[in-house]
Parts: C-alpha cells; structure tokens; sequence
C-alpha cells in the first residue's frame, strides 16, 4: 500500500490525523502530511477510513 495527500484538494479538516495519527500529520497550515508513505499491513484499515472520510477526498491510496 502507497499512501499520498493532495494538497491543493486538502481542505485541513484533520479527520485523517483523527482516524490514523500513526500516519497523518498537520502541516502548520493545517493540511495533511503523510508520515508513512508505505504503511505496514497493521496500518491499511485505519489508512482506508481515513481516506473515506476525507472530505475534500485528498487521500490516494494504492495497493
């Protein structure tokens, strides 16, 4: 699994940093920062809410 964020479609809600603070982060501006760019196994259902709950649908997740 590959995880990534789009900035320009961020909208620095933070529910990715809620749902998955292992992976997510806020820059100073508030938008999402990936911490973990391949999350292990452990991390891929937290990763897959996160990114469904996203609601400016910034989250790409492959694999």
């Amino acid at each position: 699994m590959r995880v990534s964020v789009d900035p320009a479609k961020c909208c620095a809600a933070g529910q990715c940093v809620l749902t998955a603070p292992d992976v997510f982060d806020q820059a100073d501006d508030g938008t999402a920062v990936v911490l973990i760019g391949e999350p292990g196994a452990e991390h891929h259902a937290v990763v897959q809410e996160a990114a469904a709950v996203c609601p400016g649908m910034a989250i790409q997740v492959d694999g």
